[in-house]
Protein backbone atom coordinates (compact mmCIF):
# COMPACT_ATOMS: atom_id res chain seq x y z
CA UNK A 1 0.00 0.00 0.00
CA UNK A 2 1.43 3.34 -1.12
CA UNK A 3 -0.28 6.36 0.47
CA UNK A 4 0.17 9.93 -0.72
CA UNK A 5 -0.35 12.43 2.12
CA UNK A 6 -1.04 16.08 1.30
CA UNK A 7 -2.81 19.11 2.76
CA UNK A 8 -3.77 22.72 2.07
CA UNK A 9 -2.04 24.36 5.05
CA UNK A 10 1.48 23.92 3.77
CA UNK A 11 4.35 21.50 4.12
CA UNK A 12 5.28 22.67 7.65
CA UNK A 13 1.76 22.35 9.12
CA UNK A 14 1.67 20.11 12.24
CA UNK A 15 -1.49 18.36 11.06
CA UNK A 16 0.29 17.10 7.94
CA UNK A 17 3.14 15.57 9.91
CA UNK A 18 0.77 13.97 12.43
CA UNK A 19 -1.30 12.45 9.62
CA UNK A 20 1.75 11.13 7.77
CA UNK A 21 3.06 9.50 10.94
CA UNK A 22 -0.31 7.86 11.52
CA UNK A 23 -0.52 6.51 7.98
CA UNK A 24 2.87 4.79 8.07
CA UNK A 25 1.42 1.71 9.77
CA UNK A 26 -0.55 0.98 6.61
CA UNK A 27 2.38 0.98 4.18
CA UNK A 28 4.75 3.31 2.37
CA UNK A 29 3.94 7.01 2.75
CA UNK A 30 4.95 9.81 0.39
CA UNK A 31 4.40 13.42 1.42
CA UNK A 32 3.79 16.00 -1.30
CA UNK A 33 2.17 19.25 -0.18
CA UNK A 34 2.09 22.97 -1.03
CA UNK A 35 5.02 25.10 0.08
CA UNK A 36 2.61 27.68 1.55
CA UNK A 37 -0.94 27.94 2.87
CA UNK A 38 -3.62 27.31 0.22
CA UNK A 39 -6.62 27.32 2.58
CA UNK A 40 -9.85 28.17 0.77
CA UNK A 41 -8.17 27.79 -2.61
CA UNK A 42 -10.66 25.25 -3.95
CA UNK A 43 -10.05 22.88 -6.84
CA UNK A 44 -7.19 24.29 -8.90
CA UNK A 45 -5.30 23.09 -11.96
CA UNK A 46 -2.22 25.18 -12.72
CA UNK A 47 -1.72 25.37 -16.51
CA UNK A 48 -0.22 28.80 -17.29
CA UNK A 49 3.06 28.53 -15.41
CA UNK A 50 5.52 25.78 -14.52
CA UNK A 51 5.27 23.97 -11.22
CA UNK A 52 8.34 23.77 -8.99
CA UNK A 53 9.03 20.96 -6.54
CA UNK A 54 11.76 20.82 -3.91
CA UNK A 55 12.72 18.28 -1.28
CA UNK A 56 12.40 19.34 2.36
CA UNK A 57 13.04 17.80 5.78
CA UNK A 58 10.12 17.72 8.24
CA UNK A 59 10.30 18.18 12.01
CA UNK A 60 10.67 14.44 12.66
CA UNK A 61 13.52 14.18 10.15
CA UNK A 62 11.45 12.53 7.42
CA UNK A 63 11.79 13.58 3.79
CA UNK A 64 8.95 15.28 1.92
CA UNK A 65 8.29 17.17 -1.30
CA UNK A 66 6.98 20.73 -1.41
CA UNK A 67 5.39 22.26 -4.51
CA UNK A 68 4.46 25.84 -5.33
CA UNK A 69 1.20 24.51 -6.75
CA UNK A 70 -2.19 23.98 -5.15
CA UNK A 71 -3.12 20.85 -3.17
CA UNK A 72 -4.86 19.45 -6.23
CA UNK A 73 -1.69 20.12 -8.26
CA UNK A 74 0.32 18.18 -5.67
CA UNK A 75 -1.98 15.17 -6.03
CA UNK A 76 -1.88 15.32 -9.81
CA UNK A 77 1.92 15.57 -9.82
CA UNK A 78 2.26 12.58 -7.52
CA UNK A 79 -0.14 10.36 -9.44
CA UNK A 80 1.06 11.40 -12.91
CA UNK A 81 4.60 10.23 -12.31
CA UNK A 82 6.54 12.53 -10.01
CA UNK A 83 6.50 9.72 -7.46
CA UNK A 84 8.23 6.57 -8.74
CA UNK A 85 5.61 4.16 -7.35
CA UNK A 86 1.91 3.95 -8.09
CA UNK A 87 -0.30 5.73 -5.55
CA UNK A 88 -2.98 3.48 -4.03
CA UNK A 89 -4.64 5.98 -1.68
CA UNK A 90 -4.59 9.73 -1.11
CA UNK A 91 -5.16 11.07 2.42
CA UNK A 92 -5.41 14.84 2.88
CA UNK A 93 -5.19 16.84 6.11
CA UNK A 94 -5.33 17.18 8.95
CA UNK A 95 -7.04 20.52 8.43
CA UNK A 96 -7.21 22.62 11.63
CA UNK A 97 -10.88 23.51 11.10
CA UNK A 98 -13.99 21.58 10.07
CA UNK A 99 -14.98 21.23 6.41
CA UNK A 100 -18.74 20.79 6.45
CA UNK A 101 -21.56 21.21 3.96
CA UNK A 102 -20.63 23.54 1.12
CA UNK A 103 -17.16 24.04 2.61
CA UNK A 104 -16.08 21.12 0.45
CA UNK A 105 -16.13 23.29 -2.68
CA UNK A 106 -13.77 25.84 -1.10
CA UNK A 107 -11.52 23.53 0.87
CA UNK A 108 -8.12 22.65 -0.52
CA UNK A 109 -8.10 19.73 1.92
CA UNK A 110 -11.16 18.23 0.26
CA UNK A 111 -10.47 19.25 -3.33
CA UNK A 112 -7.06 17.57 -3.15
CA UNK A 113 -8.97 14.31 -2.74
CA UNK A 114 -11.37 15.30 -5.52
CA UNK A 115 -8.31 15.39 -7.77
CA UNK A 116 -7.36 11.85 -6.75
CA UNK A 117 -10.85 10.65 -7.73
CA UNK A 118 -10.42 12.15 -11.20
CA UNK A 119 -7.33 9.97 -11.57
CA UNK A 120 -9.14 6.87 -10.29
CA UNK A 121 -7.37 6.77 -6.92
CA UNK A 122 -9.52 6.55 -3.75
CA UNK A 123 -9.12 9.27 -1.17
CA UNK A 124 -9.94 10.46 2.33
CA UNK A 125 -10.00 14.09 3.54
CA UNK A 126 -9.56 14.69 7.29
CA UNK A 127 -10.44 17.85 9.22
CA UNK A 128 -10.37 18.66 12.93
CA UNK A 129 -12.87 21.10 14.41
CA UNK A 130 -11.76 23.96 16.64
CA UNK A 131 -8.63 25.31 15.03
CA UNK A 132 -10.42 28.32 13.58
CA UNK A 133 -10.67 29.77 17.10
CA UNK A 134 -7.81 32.21 17.58
CA UNK A 135 -5.12 31.03 19.96
CA UNK A 136 -6.34 27.44 20.10
CA UNK A 137 -3.63 24.77 20.17
CA UNK A 138 -4.96 21.56 18.67
CA UNK A 139 -4.19 18.01 19.71
CA UNK A 140 -4.13 16.14 16.40
CA UNK A 141 -3.83 12.65 17.89
CA UNK A 142 -7.60 12.03 18.19
CA UNK A 143 -8.01 12.94 14.51
CA UNK A 144 -5.08 10.66 13.63
CA UNK A 145 -6.82 7.80 15.44
CA UNK A 146 -10.14 8.46 13.67
CA UNK A 147 -8.39 8.80 10.31
CA UNK A 148 -6.62 5.49 10.93
CA UNK A 149 -9.90 3.74 11.62
CA UNK A 150 -11.47 5.18 8.48
CA UNK A 151 -8.50 4.15 6.33
CA UNK A 152 -8.68 0.65 7.82
CA UNK A 153 -12.27 0.40 6.62
CA UNK A 154 -11.41 1.76 3.18
CA UNK A 155 -8.63 -0.82 2.79
CA UNK A 156 -10.91 -3.61 4.02
CA UNK A 157 -14.03 -2.73 2.02
CA UNK A 158 -12.89 -0.43 -0.78
CA UNK A 159 -14.87 2.49 -2.15
CA UNK A 160 -17.14 2.65 -5.20
CA UNK A 161 -15.60 4.25 -8.27
CA UNK A 162 -15.78 8.02 -8.07
CA UNK A 163 -16.51 8.16 -4.33
CA UNK A 164 -14.30 9.67 -1.62
CA UNK A 165 -14.73 10.23 2.11
CA UNK A 166 -14.85 13.54 3.96
CA UNK A 167 -14.00 13.06 7.65
CA UNK A 168 -14.64 15.68 10.35
CA UNK A 169 -13.49 15.13 13.93
CA UNK A 170 -14.63 17.09 17.00
CA UNK A 171 -11.94 18.91 18.95
CA UNK A 172 -11.00 17.52 22.35
CA UNK A 173 -9.76 14.18 23.71
CA UNK A 174 -10.45 10.91 21.91
CA UNK A 175 -12.48 9.52 24.81
CA UNK A 176 -14.93 12.44 24.46
CA UNK A 177 -15.78 11.49 20.88
CA UNK A 178 -18.93 9.37 21.01
CA UNK A 179 -18.11 7.28 17.92
CA UNK A 180 -17.75 7.54 14.14
CA UNK A 181 -21.02 8.26 12.34
CA UNK A 182 -21.69 7.92 8.58
CA UNK A 183 -23.45 11.12 7.51
CA UNK A 184 -24.81 13.03 4.56
CA UNK A 185 -23.65 16.51 3.60
CA UNK A 186 -25.24 19.17 5.79
CA UNK A 187 -26.04 22.84 5.37
CA UNK A 188 -23.38 25.40 6.21
CA UNK A 189 -24.55 28.92 7.05
CA UNK A 190 -22.18 31.68 5.91
CA UNK A 191 -22.18 35.20 7.32
CA UNK A 192 -19.78 36.82 4.88
CA UNK A 193 -19.78 40.54 4.30
CA UNK A 194 -17.97 42.86 1.93
CA UNK A 195 -15.63 45.42 3.45
CA UNK A 196 -14.84 48.24 1.02
CA UNK A 197 -11.75 50.34 1.69
CA UNK A 198 -9.60 52.89 -0.13
CA UNK A 199 -5.86 52.77 -0.60
CA UNK A 200 -3.53 55.83 -0.22
CA UNK A 201 -3.87 56.54 -3.95
CA UNK A 202 -7.63 56.76 -3.76
CA UNK A 203 -8.41 53.43 -5.38
CA UNK A 204 -11.04 51.14 -3.92
CA UNK A 205 -10.21 47.65 -2.71
CA UNK A 206 -12.22 44.98 -0.95
CA UNK A 207 -11.96 42.40 1.82
CA UNK A 208 -14.41 39.52 2.10
CA UNK A 209 -14.87 39.05 5.81
CA UNK A 210 -17.60 38.38 8.33
CA UNK A 211 -18.29 36.07 11.22
CA UNK A 212 -17.24 32.44 11.25
CA UNK A 213 -19.75 30.16 9.52
CA UNK A 214 -22.19 28.08 11.49
CA UNK A 215 -24.48 25.32 10.28
CA UNK A 216 -27.86 23.66 10.62
CA UNK A 217 -27.31 20.77 13.07
CA UNK A 218 -29.78 18.41 11.44
CA UNK A 219 -29.55 14.82 12.63
CA UNK A 220 -27.78 12.55 10.18
CA UNK A 221 -25.70 15.32 8.60
CA UNK A 222 -22.04 16.15 9.04
CA UNK A 223 -22.98 19.39 10.83
CA UNK A 224 -25.36 17.58 13.16
CA UNK A 225 -22.92 14.78 13.96
CA UNK A 226 -20.12 17.16 14.86
CA UNK A 227 -22.45 19.25 17.03
CA UNK A 228 -23.49 16.09 18.90
CA UNK A 229 -19.91 15.00 19.57
CA UNK A 230 -19.54 12.40 16.81
CA UNK A 231 -16.84 12.16 14.18
CA UNK A 232 -18.59 12.30 10.81
CA UNK A 233 -17.68 10.39 7.66
CA UNK A 234 -19.48 11.62 4.56
CA UNK A 235 -19.23 9.75 1.23
CA UNK A 236 -19.06 12.28 -1.61
CA UNK A 237 -18.76 12.14 -5.40
CA UNK A 238 -17.99 14.64 -8.14
CA UNK A 239 -21.19 13.96 -10.11
CA UNK A 240 -23.25 17.10 -9.44
CA UNK A 241 -26.08 16.12 -11.79
CA UNK A 242 -29.58 16.75 -10.42
CA UNK A 243 -30.82 13.37 -11.59
CA UNK A 244 -34.33 13.90 -10.22
CA UNK A 245 -34.84 16.84 -12.62
CA UNK A 246 -33.81 15.08 -15.83
CA UNK A 247 -37.09 13.14 -16.35
CA UNK A 248 -39.11 16.33 -15.78
CA UNK A 249 -37.03 18.19 -18.36
CA UNK A 250 -38.34 15.88 -21.08
CA UNK A 251 -41.58 17.90 -21.04
CA UNK A 252 -39.87 21.27 -21.43
CA UNK A 253 -39.85 23.05 -24.79
CA UNK A 254 -36.41 22.64 -26.35
CA UNK A 255 -37.05 23.67 -29.98
CA UNK A 256 -34.82 26.48 -31.28
CA UNK A 257 -36.19 28.48 -34.26
CA UNK A 258 -38.60 25.61 -35.05
CA UNK A 259 -35.69 23.25 -35.59
CA UNK A 260 -36.20 19.75 -34.22
CA UNK A 261 -34.19 18.82 -31.17
CA UNK A 262 -33.34 15.47 -29.64
CA UNK A 263 -35.63 13.99 -27.01
CA UNK A 264 -34.69 12.46 -23.71
CA UNK A 265 -34.88 8.70 -23.72
CA UNK A 266 -37.72 7.24 -21.73
CA UNK A 267 -37.02 5.63 -18.40
CA UNK A 268 -34.00 6.26 -16.23
CA UNK A 269 -31.58 8.87 -17.60
CA UNK A 270 -27.78 8.64 -17.17
CA UNK A 271 -28.06 5.46 -15.13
Amino acid sequence: MHILVTNDDGITAPGLLALAQGMRRFGDVSILAPDHDWSGGGHVKTLRRPLRVRRVRLADGSSALASDGAPSDCVALGIMGLLPDQVDLVVSGINPAANLGHDVTYSGTVTAVMESIIWGVPGVAVSLDGGDVDGTELDYEPAVAIAGRVVEQVIAHGLPKGVFLNVNVPGGPLEAIRRIQPTCQGLRVYRDRLDKRRDPRGRDYYWIGGDRPTGVPKEGTDVGALAAGYASVTPLRLDLTAHELLPLMRDWEWAVDSRPVGQFASGSVCQ
